[in-house]
């Protein structure tokens, strides 16, 4: 029997309700809820739900919202909420705030289309320390020319769990000896995990298969080891690419090699763990 699958990042998101700046793909320019997930995952699975980058202005209320879809959906076991921790003293404030709502069990500022430097602004990295503190974990989503400033900012930040998205989004079938030169050295970082996430994605269009994609997962994994990667799927964008099913079955080939609480662990163990999660609710 395979493990139970604690799914550590997806979205959901209402157009008719919120902002989204990026969201210009027409297959995703819809409502994405639970139940739509339910019918892509074919299985019950638990899902951490992540902030879907609508405007900061509205990150609030996305928690709200979220929250809303929650009820009487015990999948959903918590959620990642955008703070924005540049804003200083405010954004500390915010910190307290979000660590006092058990339905909050991380917090992400999306980083990834950020000019150089960024990750080294002082108060930003004092926001990030900040939630190491609290105990709340710090879902990084990078691309990998940044994955040194990320390395940076995790050394700066010891106490914070840091989440690196997507594998640091390498681009699949491009040169990447710097990205795994790069990984490497932020994968020496022992307060930092990585979720087997969002990698199809970044495939050039139409070949997101499992020969080019399984060596990524394989590296992931090597550096990091089993007990520091989490499974996550980026559903709905990743259908963009790929079903969830298919996603979900490499992830699992990938796996099958390891001893069966590791694979567990991957699967669902480890990001209950990362992000302090309660017990699944009856």
């Amino acid at each position: 029997m395979s493990p139970p699958v604690l799914d550590a990042h997806v979205h959901l998101w209402d157009p008719h309700s919120f902002t989204y700046p990026w969201l210009t793909e027409q297959a995703l320019r819809r409502s994405f809820g639970p139940q739509d997930l339910a019918a892509a995952a074919g299985e019950p699975i638990g899902v951490v739900v992540v902030e879907a980058g609508r405007r900061p202005e509205q990150a609030q209320a996305e928690v709200a919202w979220v929250r809303g879809q929650a009820a009487g959906r015990p999948e959903i076991r918590g959620m990642v909420a955008h703070l924005s921790l540049e804003h200083g003293d405010s954004a500390h404030e915010a910190v307290r705030d979000v660590a006092a709502d058990p339905f909050v069990v991380g917090v992400r500022r999306l980083l990834q289309d950020e000019a150089d430097g960024f990750l080294t602004d002082r108060v930003l990295r004092a926001g990030v320390a900040l939630l190491g503190d609290m105990g709340l974990p710090f879902d990084a989503c990078v691309r990998e020319h940044q994955l040194r400033e990320l390395d940076h900012l995790a050394a700066a930040c010891p106490q914070t769990v840091i989440v690196l998205d997507h594998l640091g989004k390498p681009r699949p079938g491009e040169d990447d000896s710097s990205w795994r030169r790069d990984l490497r050295r932020l994968a020496r970082r022992p307060n930092v995990v990585c979720k087997l996430s969002g990698l199809a994605t970044e495939a050039p269009p139409g070949q997101a298969t499992p020969g080019l994609l399984r060596p990524y997962l394989h590296t992931a994994l090597d550096l990091f080891g089993p007990d520091r990667c989490l499974y996550g799927s980026d559903w709905p964008v990743l259908t963009t690419a790929v079903g969830y099913r298919d996603w979900l079955d490499l992830v699992r080939t990938e796996l099958a090699t390891l001893p069966d609480h590791e694979a567990a662990g991957v699967l669902g163990a480890n990001a209950a763990r990362v992000y302090r999660l309660p017990g699944p609710k009856a």
